[in-house]
């Protein structure tokens, strides 16, 4: 028997990298999953691979989000687990952030989680309690120059997840976890169209790797098994050791820098 057996699982961004790991993950574990993307062709084809139904919806639209997981939930039969994963940013110093687009990153990364948790938890409680995986980042554990309005939502994301915790407690149990660099579709750049950038973060890691999304589906799925049954409001690094010597992306902004101005 799986460690999410006969579970109903939401999953947001679960279009690629973590979010398809988990949505993987998941089923693998026996769980029943619905894939929520801003990408409906992604989210289609995780949707296929875990035998699961996929739905097209920005996180950052309140209704469509409410109106999303409502359908999700009535096609699973109810709402055990929902992993609130959609994200993503770029970098700048702070005084060149556009207003708009730091209310995006601040949007995307924040307000979706709560959009999220707004419709999710009660739907949890209905159907007898379960957890709530909300993906935070080690960015709002140990911010870099460049990450303004990212380490900002990601740092409200791990409090917010407390409030949720005290709020939903105790049939609903609500933790966060904070990837380290993790090999994605949005860090492939990063870690690909630079010779110094594998080096430098296996470097400072001292599990001398650079993660994969399977390393944080797994945790998820830890989280939102009967394993975690005593775990809440918690915000789980999982980075491989890499903030015990700063923050994961230290020295990033100014090497872009040089690289863009060709200094």
């Amino acid at each position: 028997m799986g460690l999410m057996e006969g579970q109903r699982a939401v999953v947001t961004g679960g279009a690629s990298g973590i979010g398809r790991a988990t949505c993987r993950a998941m089923a693998r574990e026996g769980a029943r999953v619905a894939v929520l993307d801003v990408n409906g062709d992604g989210a289609a084809a995780t949707g296929a691979e875990v035998d699961g139904r996929a739905w097209t919806v920005d996180v950052t639209d309140a209704d469509a989000v409410e109106r999303t997981m409502l359908e999700a939930a009535s096609w699973l039969g109810g709402l055990t687990a929902l992993f609130n994963n959609a994200g993503a940013s770029t970098m700048a110093p702070i005084h060149e952030w556009d207003v708009d687009e730091w209310d995006r990153i601040v949007r995307l990364n924040l307000s979706g989680v709560f959009h999220g948790l707004r419709v999710g938890a009660p739907l949890i409680v209905e159907s007898g309690g379960g957890s709530i995986v909300n993906t935070s980042s080690i960015s709002g554990t140990r911010p870099a120059a460049g990450e303004a309005p990212y380490a900002a939502a990601k740092a409200a994301v791990a409090a917010l997840t407390a409030t949720a915790a005290l709020e939903y407690g105790p049939s609903v149990r609500v933790n966060a976890v904070a990837p380290g660099m993790i090999h994605t579709g949005l860090t492939d750049i990063l870690l690909t169209g630079f010779d110094w950038t594998v080096p430098h973060m296996e470097d400072k890691t001292p599990l001398a790797r650079i993660g994969t999304p399977e390393d944080i589906a797994d945790v998820v799925v830890f989280l939102c098994s009967e394993l975690a049954r005593f775990i809440t409001g918690q915000n789980l690094v999982v980075d491989g050791g890499m903030t015990l010597h700063g923050s994961g992306v230290d020295g990033l902004l100014e090497r872009f820098g040089a690289f863009l101005t060709g200094e």
